[in-house]
């Protein structure tokens, strides 16, 4: 779903001795002793410093505040309006007719139009659907766990959030450029045909829906790192969808992944965020420790996420 912008460690000591303190004279042998002593207390204080952290009970993930909507369904960002990276001052223009960057969208456009109708194709309309509870859903399969309201309500609404400020964060240049989407141009079907009058008032450059899946792929990284390779690939992946659902151009996609990337940099400076985002890493602990699993078909995401393993959306 497209949207308007709403404008208005300390160093370890190191002993090196060339020989023996006895062949030093006393003072080394002082000197020597006196480094081991500082050494012993050291190490003993890093063991009770140790035990103490583990020994201290894990905290648990604090209250949630509400958060107002900007619209139905969407909540308020982290990040208020001049704080939002600028897309118009960031990217460059979309490229021109006749250019060779265009040439490069028309043909990769061509190649993934032949994805009509697959399992690729169905996958990149469930991709297309960014409501909630359904969104949190999308990255379960690589993520290996279920993102719930009920189970991790911090990570749910961790995605929430941040889809307004990743999505919010391409408008600048969305509105200015107002580019044509594919399907204005070849005059094929999207893979949301009830969307399309609204696409066609919607800038194409660059994609909201790419900016916010690199967002969720580097937040949801960052909090499962063992599952990042996985979390990462599903987001390149979800940037893909656009183009094969026929609804954006590469350079769309290409853009808004680097516009995403640019609104977590900007999450990381702000306290809501780091909060709910540390918080998000106790829930899905706590998920993992109940061994509960995405609830998604997670072999017929990767039978249609094998359709375009090896088609880049950088070279063609």
């Amino acid at each position: 779903m497209e949207y308007s912008v709403r404008m208005n460690t300390l160093p370890s000591p190191v002993f090196k001795t060339t020989r023996s303190p006895q062949a030093r004279g006393p003072r080394h042998q002082l000197g020597a002793g006196l480094r081991h002593k500082i050494a012993i207390l050291f190490l003993g204080t890093l063991f009770i410093t140790g035990c103490a952290s583990i020994e201290k009970p894990v905290e648990k993930p604090g209250k949630l505040e509400p958060v107002a909507e900007i619209r139905p369904g969407i909540l308020q960002g982290y990040l208020p309006d001049d704080a939002l990276p600028d897309s118009l001052a960031l990217i460059p223009p979309p490229p021109v007719k006749d250019s060779a960057a265009m040439a490069l969208d028309l043909a990769i456009s061509k190649d993934m139009l032949s994805l009509k109708d697959t399992p690729r194709w169905t996958l990149a309309r469930d991709d297309a659907d960014l409501m909630f509870p359904h969104a949190a859903t999308i990255f379960s399969c690589a993520l290996d766990a279920p993102v719930t309201e009920q189970d991790t309500p911090h990570l749910y609404r961790l995605l929430r959030r941040t889809l307004a400020d990743a999505g919010l964060s391409t408008y600048a240049a969305k509105n200015h450029y107002q580019r044509n989407r594919p399907f204005m141009v070849n005059g094929q079907a999207t893979c949301t045909p009830e969307d399309e009058g609204h696409l066609r008032k919607d800038g194409s450059y660059p994609s909201g829906h790419a900016a916010i899946g690199w967002a969720w792929a580097l937040i949801l990284a960052e909090v499962s790192p063992q599952q990042s390779d996985a979390i990462l690939s599903r987001g390149r992946e979800f940037g893909k969808s656009r183009v094969v659902c026929n609804a954006h151009w590469n350079s769309d996609v290409s853009e808004g992944i680097f516009m995403g990337s640019t609104a977590v940099a900007r999450l990381h400076a702000n306290s809501g965020f780091q909060a709910d985002l540390a918080a998000a890493k106790l829930e899905l602990a706590a998920v993992r420790a109940k061994g509960l699993k995405s609830t998604r078909d997670c072999e017929f995401e990767a039978e249609a996420l094998a359709q375009t393993k090896g088609k880049s959306l950088l070279s063609h």
